[in-house]
């Protein structure tokens, strides 16, 4: 048998199956949400509106019923909107998984409240990342200061909004 005579009897019968449809969220519908370090969990509730993660492909908001998927996360502000207001976190990366039923886990290496932050000490750590990126230390020193120069970077954009 062909190839395409293959495919097309396999659509054939792929079509009579009964798919589910994905509908949208209802304003009432909430996340359980949890934002978790390997050590501990720093953020836990059952009545979040929306989070907006920073994920590699880019920004991306999570609403109740969002398609289940699996995101890696880049450095930047994970904001947990609840009905008493937006909570903001800085991550320098990780993974976010969206499961059915509508629940969010957040698995960070590091995260803290971004209101913890100096913007003035971000700046003067970031100056000094660079100078050793630039410097002459070996190629694991450098390779180090320049992912510590990204997590500044992230963290710096974060804060001057």
């Amino acid at each position: 048998m062909s190839s395409l005579r293959l495919l097309t009897s396999t659509a054939r019968r792929a079509t009579t199956f009964t798919q589910a449809r994905r509908g949208y969220a209802e304003v009432n519908d909430k996340l359980k949400l949890s934002l978790v370090l390997p050590h501990k969990a720093i953020f836990n509730s059952t009545e979040v509106v929306q989070v907006n993660i920073p994920a590699e492909s880019g920004d991306m908001g999570v609403l109740a019923n969002h398609v289940p998927s699996i995101e890696p996360l880049r450095p930047g502000v994970v904001e947990i909107i609840e009905s008493g207001g937006p909570q903001k976190y800085f991550v320098s990366g990780g993974f976010a998984t969206v499961h059915p039923n509508n629940k969010l886990t957040i698995n960070v290496v590091e995260a803290a409240p971004l209101e913890d932050f100096s913007l003035e000490a971000v700046r003067s750590n970031l100056q000094e990342a660079l100078k050793v990126a630039a410097g002459n230390g070996s190629e694991a020193e450098k390779t180090e200061a320049r992912i510590e120069a990204d997590v500044y970077e992230s963290l710096q954009s974060a804060l001057a909004k």
